[in-house]
């Protein structure tokens, strides 16, 4: 009777093991998805740390530079990169035009 009980308190000592280790495993699975979930959908400034913007908003914040950048490219008022480097370009070719041999 006593090793029937004896094995019967290892089984159940093994058991309670074994769930102590998957339950850290999903613990850290759950860790690591509540830390995604923060960072996809920003975390607000609390006292000590700064606020981080979730990633919609810093996708928002890289397009509107991008259409910055790309209006500074293209010929429009004459207030752009792009007309400047023309404009430099044409009085460039009136000091100095181009002999082609």
């Amino acid at each position: 009777m006593l090793v029937i009980w004896s094995l019967a308190a290892v089984s159940i000592a093994a058991l309670l093991g074994l769930l102590w280790r998957m339950s850290r495993g999903v613990r850290r699975i759950v860790v690591r998805v509540d830390e995604f979930v923060d960072d996809w959908n920003g975390v607000p400034p609390r006292p000590g740390v700064s606020g981080r913007p979730g990633v919609m908003a810093r996708l928002d914040g890289i397009e509107e530079r991008l259409g910055r950048v790309e209006h500074e490219l293209q010929p429009n008022s004459g207030a752009s990169l792009r007309d400047a480097v023309d404009r430099v370009d044409a009085r460039t070719q009136q000091l100095a035009p181009d002999t082609d041999p």
